[in-house]
């Protein structure tokens, strides 16, 4: 009986390691494919325990190897390496060539106080350990917390307002110009870490008004993370061409999903076809008439929209079309905003993507800074 049981784990495992045959529908419901080709098997968690409408389990009511593909795969899931973004502290060696042959070098005198200046022996530059505030008026703290303050909802001249209060005179112009300056930084650096997202994404639009003119933003989650995979703005939204959003979804996962959950808008359906839909299994399935059965609504993707909503209303539309605001709430939203939905968790800490330190965003521009 033993021997019978280690076999249909060995099968389960086999069919976990092909890839692809693994389609999840949410968080106690999967779909895998016959091994046969005659079609697919639904697996559910019944209380504590998985069920599968396959033969094996039904009339022999034993623990099938569709069910052991699945414990693998979420057991892989939990167990996943974590890239971990620690905050830079100590930053002891030459930040243009990495040596330890510095000395402290004189100080600049900075309206926000006193900044060591360092010398290298070795390629004889001058350089402070102020990490990617070099040569900013005001201070790290000043500058993150105008970040934080504006992309939980306050205006550029709310945000000015507040920091006047804590002795910080600038204008809502410089609050613009950090968000611009530092979330193309971010952005660059973020790009090139691959999250962890699962295999059933999800696609929705949203009307937007730039400057006085209606357009329409098209964005891409991962289901189960919520991870904000990518974003386009259209000018139309019937005749736009959706996809580029899915060559984007590709480029940054590294991978296509087994489920694209989308409303029925043609353009979705366009585009998948084009990149997504292949003759060969396993084959994405496309979702397009969205119900009211749990895993078959929109719901998520609408939350999405909601905060970008929230956003809009408080600037009275947008100014332009590639502004830095609809990237950097994108960030804000993978990596800094902590869902209830995921129980306490960001996007990017439940895609194996961990920022460090107490201060998020001044991480994220630190190893941006020394990257670039």
């Amino acid at each position: 009986m033993k021997s019978v049981e280690t076999f249909r784990e060995t099968r389960g495992l086999e069919i976990y390691n092909k890839g692809n045959q693994i389609n999840r529908i949410n968080d106690s419901s999967y779909k895998v494919n016959s091994q046969n080709g005659n079609g697919e098997y639904l697996v559910s968690q019944l209380d504590d325990e998985w069920v599968c409408n396959c033969p094996d389990h039904r009339f022999r009511g034993v623990k099938c190897k569709h069910t052991y593909a699945i414990e693998f795969s979420i057991a892989l899931r939990e167990t996943i390496q974590t890239v971990r973004i620690e905050p830079l502290v100590n930053l002891q060696n030459c930040q243009y060539c990495n040596s330890e042959r510095i000395v402290k070098d004189g100080v600049r005198h900075n309206q926000s106080g006193d900044i060591q200046v360092y010398y290298c022996r070795n390629c004889e530059k001058h350089f402070t350990i102020n990490l990617g505030f070099e040569r900013m008026k005001s201070t790290p703290q000043a500058i993150t917390g105008a970040l934080q303050l504006y992309f939980t909802g306050e205006s550029l001249r709310n945000v000015q307002k507040f920091l006047r209060l804590q002795g910080v005179n600038i204008s809502h112009v410089t609050v613009y110009k950090w968000i611009n300056k530092y979330v193309k930084l971010m952005d660059k650096y973020l790009e090139r870490i691959k999250p962890k997202v699962s295999d059933t994404w999800r696609a929705d639009e949203l009307w937007l008004k730039i400057k006085g003119d209606r357009k329409y933003l098209f964005a891409l989650m991962d289901d189960e993370t919520r991870f904000w995979i990518a974003q386009e703005v259209a000018d139309s939204k019937y005749k736009h061409d959706a996809r580029k959003l899915l060559q984007m979804g590709k480029k940054v996962t590294g991978k296509k999903p087994s489920t694209f959950i989308t409303d029925g808008l043609p353009a979705y359906h366009d585009a998948y076809k084009k990149e997504f839909w292949t003759l060969r299994n396993p084959r994405t399935e496309h979702i397009s008439a969205v119900k009211l059965r749990r895993n078959m609504t929109n719901n998520k993707m609408e939350r999405l929209n909601g905060e970008i909503r929230d956003r809009e209303k408080v600037m009275r539309g947008l100014k332009k079309t590639d502004t830095p605001i609809l990237k950097g709430l994108q960030i804000y939203h993978n990596y800094i905003r902590e869902h209830e939905g995921l129980n306490g968790k960001t996007p990017s800490e439940a895609c194996g993507i961990e920022i460090k330190g107490k201060n998020k965003w001044k991480t994220l521009i630190q190893n941006a800074r020394r990257e670039f």
